[in-house]
């Protein structure tokens, strides 16, 4: 980003008007032009800000640029408001000195804007911390409160300041806001009650129907539609680009942060909302018996709920807009009031109302605002008020609003000739007295106490009789007729008599900024400002918080008879105290302009900007600046802008500043008479001189920056140079080594070629000499056992011929079996039992040996199997082959039961207290315990029963009680009958004659059958005193039951209701049928 150093680099236009050459009307209004096309909104005349509403956005006001402009001198960055507000600050923080900002300007030209910019510059760049910054907020949160209240959309301006504001901040010696102070000039009240076409009332009454919640209106007893209020517009209710309920919540909180308690901001609301419902009473007209008339209200309701929101009786307002009492020493006179004078009385009324909220709303903040600390304090002044106004009708208000532009262009005349005095008395330069317009003249006209406008205006108000208008201005013609700048159709000046654009009830006055047309139209009413007695007691008489503090006056103990000041005297008092104010700061500048009436960007209007230009005084602003001396510059930067224009002082100066300047221009040849030498500055008489010395330093900038150039790429090619020099060298040694490289590898491999080949030589060579002595062995060799067979044949022919056939066929069987054996030794398959792999024989006649050594091998491998198991899994194994041995392909339930491990005590009977009485009851080790079914023989149906196997008997027990129901020994079991299918039942055939058979066979159901049945037999083929157990598997098999045989038969079923168990009924008395389902 380009760096600035004086507002003389790359300049669009004269960023100085003093500077401007030639100085005209139109080479200054061009110059603007120029600038403002070019987006610089701001330009200087001298310390003067002249500031070009752009409307529109320009990213000329970051945090970005508040850094830029922070602690720099004011000529050294482009022209910004940013450099006054420093320059201003600056001097309030570090030379002591108390500061004043006075911005002016027409309405829609900025000026809120502007004092909103200094105002968040000081903000940004002053101290921090939480205190300060709640300082801050509470200063920059009071615009938006008094925006509201006092700012309405006009034809010029959609947020224009209807009052004159002046803020006092306060600040420590560290340069830390401490408080502020703020005054109000002439709100412009008479917009409450009527406003010109197309503009708007104050913004607070759109906020509060558009951004309060329905409860809050409804407790204000008011309605969101515009229309229905008489005091507000309605051609201009809306505005582009105003967002009326969102800037209802930003006061709301900007009176929250700046410190209104909750009952106030109500209490505020109550009062605004009784200005609408005050515009909504109408009156007509009634006659009285004596011939006079009165007015009456027509519609009461607006007027009885203004009254409830004040609290005041109803009927004591009601007569104070019918009647009046006038007093006079003892005596009250009471008239009543035509409907006419109703409707003044109401509206002045509502004027008075809502001008002494806006005052109490300015005195409540200064309370909250106000500097806490008693020491003295540094003051910068802020100044936001109306421009010169010069409208096709001017009245009262543009008369009063003039008179204290006039003021102000005479402190500023008076202060900027005084610093420039000061500063030519500073530097020890001689004074030369400057010609200008004095505007004092019409000052006096206006506010002399005897013969002045405003105090015959005074004098007409309170001068008994009737008093009118048209009585004023032949008070003006009278006295004021011979002054040069009055002028009158009615005066006795002649020269006016045939004026026909100055009509007969207005007068002119040639202000400085230009002639101005006056009617005197209202000019008595607006300057009395009366409020009828007994509203004031009537509104004393409310019971709301606020109202009594607003109408002191109405206190009848307290009555006055005095009448109260006029609105001329009260402004022209006040006007003089901002002037003693004023004059004991420093003063600063903004002028601000509007360059269209369109509100639109990139328009400038010529004849528009000429109008503000001339009644801003801006012309006579920079002759004043130009009488004397045009510019005027320190030596140190003096020096280091100019110091290449002279080879002694170029590039460095040695001694003081001063003397560098002064070889400086006496080497460039500038006549004596075009500068002054200052204590610390050098003073140049005229532009030109200025230009000349620019116009110099560019052409030398030009040239260093040829040189720079020249030196620069020659630098450039040299460090170019000396890089490829360097490169090449770098570059080439890598060649080179890559050379030397891959010749290396080159050679490297030959080398390995040709030795590879010598030693494949040496090798092929010593191989056949190997070859040659191995077939040389292997002939003597071959030739001795052939010898050696020959002899030995010889001695032992006789002997072979009988048995020869017999050897050679045992020695290959010999060979072919110990080669059999040999492959079998490296073919084994594995040791595990079911492996079933075994190599094929190689040879027929090895069939028997090749099984039957399988065989062996497997029985072997078995063996070495089962000597791996403990007693305990060599007993389970048993088991599991005994079960096979009895039940493999005989009974379907058999594949089942292979994977399911046999664990014998299914209730563990030593261990649950339960069965410890069965437990001790039976004396033998428990071989098996589980609970079956026994199945009763007269319906089929099963009856839980604990089944134990000892090994000498079978005891059954009642599952519940644990109480021995049978025990049969072992030896009296002649057999065990069971089924093919898939069932559980098993019948325990008794021996004939035995004491166990006397109740008969015992027919029960298992889910452990094959297991019990397993024990069973084993255990009766262990047992000493015991035969064989037999195991009958058949699917109708007999069971003795006591003295009857019964039937027992099983048969497959399709498919069973209870689902896939087995059931059993009993069919007859000597058959009972089991149905086992047929996928079981």
């Amino acid at each position: 980003m380009e760096v600035k150093t004086s507002l003389l680099d790359n300049m669009i236009g004269v960023g100085d008007m003093v500077l401007l050459e030639p100085l005209s009307e139109d080479s200054f209004i061009e110059n603007l032009r120029n600038r403002f096309d070019h987006n610089e909104i701001y330009t200087y005349i001298g310390s003067v800000v002249i500031s070009m509403n752009p409307y529109r956005s320009l990213p000329i006001f970051t945090p970005e640029k508040v850094e830029e402009y922070r602690n720099r001198n004011f000529y050294e960055l482009s022209p910004h408001i940013y450099a006054l507000a420093d320059e201003a600050y600056s001097s309030l923080r570090d030379q002591d000195k108390d500061q004043c900002i006075l911005i002016t300007g027409e309405s829609g030209a900025g000026k809120t804007e502007a004092s909103k910019l200094v105002m968040s510059y000081v903000a940004a760049v002053c101290g921090k911390g939480q205190e300060v910054n709640k300082v801050k907020e509470q200063l920059l949160q009071s615009n938006p409160v008094l925006e509201a209240f006092g700012n309405a959309k006009t034809v010029r301006n959609d947020n224009s300041s209807r009052f004159g504001k002046y803020m006092d901040i306060e600040f420590d010696f560290k340069g830390d806001p401490l408080g502020g102070v703020i005054s109000n000039y002439l709100l412009e009240k008479s917009r409450v009650v009527k406003q010109p076409r197309g503009e708007r009332n104050f913004h607070v009454f759109y906020q509060l129907l558009s951004g309060a919640s329905d409860d809050t209106l409804k407790k204000l007893k008011l309605d969101r539609d515009f229309s229905k209020y008489n005091y507000l517009s309605l051609d201009s209710a809306a505005v582009n680009g105003l967002d009326d309920a969102a800037n209802f919540r930003t006061v709301r909180n900007a009176m929250q942060i700046v410190g209104f308690m909750e009952d106030e901001v109500q209490s505020v609301l109550e009062l605004v909302a009784a200005v609408l419902k005050l515009g909504n009473i109408e009156f007509k007209p009634e006659s009285r018996c004596n011939g006079t008339d009165e007015s009456r209200i027509k519609d009461k309701n607006d007027l009885k709920e203004m009254c409830e929101l004040l609290g005041i009786e109803q009927s004591v307002l009601e007569r104070a807009f019918s009647y009046r009492t006038v007093e006079a020493k003892l005596e009250k006179v009471s008239t009543t009031l035509n409907v006419s004078q109703a409707y003044y009385a109401r509206d002045a009324l509502a004027k008075n109302l809502y001008s002494r909220l806006f005052s109490w709303l300015v005195t409540r903040i200064n309370e909250s605002i106000k500097a806490q600390a008693k020491t003295r304090h540094k003051v910068m002044g802020v100044l936001d008020i109306y421009g010169f106004e010069i409208f096709e009708d001017n009245s009262f208000e543009q008369f009063i609003i003039n008179y204290c532009n006039e003021k102000l262009q005479q402190i500023f005349i008076e202060l900027t000739l005084r610093e420039e005095q000061e500063e030519y008395v500073r530097e020890g330069i001689e004074w030369t007295n400057i010609e200008y317009f004095n505007n004092a003249i019409i000052c006096d006209l206006i506010e002399n106490h005897q013969n002045g406008i405003l105090a015959m205006l005074d004098e007409e108000c309170l001068r008994p009789g009737t008093v009118t208008d048209e009585t004023f201005l032949d008070k003006l013609n009278t006295i004021c007729a011979e002054h040069q700048h009055f002028e009158s159709r009615l005066s006795k000046n002649s020269k006016f008599l045939t004026d026909h654009s100055l009509p007969h009830s207005c007068f002119r006055i040639q202000h400085y900024a230009g002639k101005v047309l006056y009617r005197t139209e209202g000019f008595v009413d607006k300057n009395n400002d009366l409020l009828y007695r007994d509203l004031s007691q009537a509104m004393y008489k409310a019971t709301h918080s606020l109202i009594k503090q607003l109408f002191p006056e109405g206190n009848p103990a307290k009555v006055n008879l005095k009448r109260p000041p006029t609105a001329g005297f009260q402004f022209k008092a006040s006007v003089g105290t901002l002037m003693r104010n004023l004059q004991t700061k420093n003063p600063n500048y903004i002028r601000c302009i509007k360059p269209n009436d369109k509100k639109a960007a990139h328009i400038f209007t010529d004849s528009l900007v000429r109008h503000q230009a001339r009644y801003l005084g801006l012309m006579e602003n920079v002759r004043v600046r130009r009488a004397g001396y045009a510019f005027r510059q320190a030596y140190e930067p003096c020096l280091e802008r100019y110091k290449m224009l002279c080879k002694r002082t170029w590039p460095h100066w040695r001694g003081p500043a001063r003397e560098g300047v002064e070889v400086l221009m006496g080497d460039l040849q500038v006549p004596t008479e075009e500068y002054s030498y200052g204590r610390s500055k050098i003073f140049i008489r005229n532009p030109r001189t200025l230009f000349f010395l620019e116009e110099r330093r560019r052409q030398c900038l030009q040239d260093l920056a040829t040189l720079i150039q020249k030196i620069y790429r020659g630098w450039k090619c040299r460090s170019h140079f000396l890089l490829l020099k360097e490169s090449q060298i770098v570059v080439a040694a890598w060649y080179r080594r890559f050379a030397q490289q891959k010749k290396y590898k080159k050679i490297k491999s030959a080398t390995t070629v040709m030795q590879s080949y010598a030693r494949g030589w040496q090798a092929r060579k010593l191989l056949r000499e190997l070859k040659y002595q191995k077939r040389c062995e292997e002939a003597v060799t071959t030739i001795s056992a052939f010898w050696h067979g020959t002899q030995v044949r010889r001695e032992y022919r006789k002997f072979f011929r009988a048995n020869a056939g017999k050897k050679i066929y045992d020695f290959t069987i010999q060979r072919i079996m110990q080669k059999y054996f040999l492959g079998l030794k490296s073919t084994t398959p594995s040791m595990s039992p079911v492996d079933m792999n075994w190599p094929t024989r190689p040879y027929r006649f090895l069939d028997g040996v090749h099984t039957e050594l399988r065989r062996i091998f497997h029985l072997w491998r078995c063996k070495k199997y089962r000597s791996q198991f403990t007693e305990e899994q060599k007993a389970v194994y048993e088991e599991k082959l005994e079960a096979s041995e009895i039940f493999k392909d005989k009974k379907t339930l058999y594949p089942s039961s292979v994977s399911q491990p046999f664990k014998g005590d299914y209730l563990e009977i030593s261990k649950n207290p339960k069965y410890q009485k069965l437990s001790s009851a039976v004396d033998e080790k428990v071989l098996l315990a589980d609970v079956v079914n026994k199945i009763n023989r007269a319906n089929g149906k099963g009856t839980p029963r604990i089944f134990l196997l000892t090994k000498k008997s079978v005891v059954l027990a009642d599952q519940k009680t644990g109480q021995v129901k049978a025990s049969v020994p072992l030896p009296d079991l002649s057999s065990v009958s069971v089924s093919t299918q898939s069932d559980g039942f098993f019948a325990l055939r008794l021996k004939e004659g035995s004491a166990s058979a006397i109740k008969g066979d015992f027919l029960l159901s298992s889910e452990h059958l094959i297991e019990i049945i397993t024990k069973l037999h084993r255990t009766g083929a262990t047992a000493a005193d015991s035969e064989q157990l037999n195991i009958d598997i058949s699917d109708e098999f007999l069971v003795q039951f006591k003295q009857d045989k019964v039937c027992v038969k099983f048969i497959q079923a399709a498919a069973l209701k209870n689902g896939n168990s087995v059931s059993c009924k009993r069919k007859n008395n000597r058959l009972l049928e089991v149905s086992v389902p047929a996928s079981a």
